[in-house]
């Protein structure tokens, strides 16, 4: 059984609610009735009527049974204004309402304040939009500064595994992280692993550089960064810096990594050193060695958020909402 039809199964039934933000777009529509038709989440809905109607008329199917709101009447915004002001210190009453009635932070607030489990946004956003809100209202896990992402890459057949998963991080969000922000995007995927994978993290800091096979800046960073994250959990296993070979194949690592290692050549949590290798990574994973490769999600947040691809499809929404409450179970 795949991974997202496990997930989807341990979540039918639950009633774990998903705030979907972009109801003006008829692919939501869709997502939200297969959703709570099929049992897998309660879907709520956000938009203006005329919005939500004009959608549901594009996707030719309605929203009986389903939940939506209009942020700007509804009667939650005050409550959910003064919640954000006391986060946000020296904004006013009306500049704080004006900020919780957009969708996309009154989703966060929602989730914020227990209102909803979940928010899947994306469609019609940018992801900054997207980490922004999630920044400013569901805020980050405890000890992490940057927010960042991971894709959950399935290889059908690696090394006479089948189905082998692997967490890939950050391919979606941070350019050229530093040191600290590089132990950020570990100790989230980490976490990431052990609710989506149901494993250990074994993380593996990557490099052109295997254990001072090579020596530069960007291999510093990589070094530095395993240092402030082993000081932030020093029983997390991680290590580095290896080359994707070293992490990943048994044989290889037992040839270029002298010193005992819990993560060298058996690593399911693989950490890029920047945005350039993490993208190239994933992709060349997923077209060459025909790998499913399901996200970005959002992470490092302290409830789930998830941002989609402003092309995903209606299976891709269900796919996503599925996975991100499988944080949840």
């Amino acid at each position: 059984m795949s991974i997202i039809r496990t997930f989807e199964e341990r979540a039918r039934g639950k009633n774990l609610s998903v705030v979907l933000p972009e109801g003006r777009d008829e692919r939501i529509i869709r997502a939200a009735r297969r959703l709570r038709d099929e049992d897998i989440a309660k879907p709520i809905v956000l938009g203006k009527p005329e919005q939500i109607e004009t959608a549901i008329e594009k996707a030719g199917v309605g929203l009986d049974g389903i939940k939506t709101i209009n942020p700007k009447k509804s009667d939650k915004v005050g409550v959910y204004a003064e919640k954000y002001r006391q986060r946000r210190d020296g904004i006013s009453v009306a500049v704080a309402k004006h900020i919780v009635a957009k969708p996309l932070f009154y989703a966060g607030m929602m989730v914020a304040c227990s209102d909803a489990d979940a928010v899947v946004g994306g469609v019609a956003s940018a992801t900054t939009t997207v980490i922004q809100a999630g920044v400013l209202t569901i805020g980050l896990l405890p000890g992490i500064r940057t927010p960042s992402s991971y894709f959950l890459m399935v290889v059908p057949n690696f090394l006479g595994e089948k189905d082998k998963p692997f967490i890939y991080a950050d391919c979606a969000v941070n350019i050229d992280p530093t040191a600290e922000q590089l132990a950020d995007i570990a100790l989230a995927s980490a976490v990431s692993a052990r609710r989506i994978l149901g494993q250990e993290p074994r993380v593996a800091l990557l490099s052109f550089s295997t254990k001072g096979s090579a020596s530069s800046p960007s291999v510093d960073k990589v070094t530095e960064a395993l240092k402030i994250a082993r000081a932030r959990e020093p029983k997390l296993a991680i290590d580095g810096e290896f080359q994707a070979d070293s992490a990943i194949v048994a044989r290889v690592a037992a040839k270029k990594v002298k010193d005992e290692s819990s993560v060298a050549g058996k690593a399911n949590v693989l950490i890029f050193p920047d945005l350039n290798s993490g993208n190239i990574a994933y992709k060349l994973t997923q077209y060459m060695a025909g790998a499913q490769a399901i996200g970005p999600f959002l992470q490092g947040f302290a409830k789930p958020i998830t941002d989609l691809s402003r092309g995903a499809s209606v299976d891709d929404i269900v796919a996503t909402v599925i996975l991100t409450l499988g944080q949840l179970l």
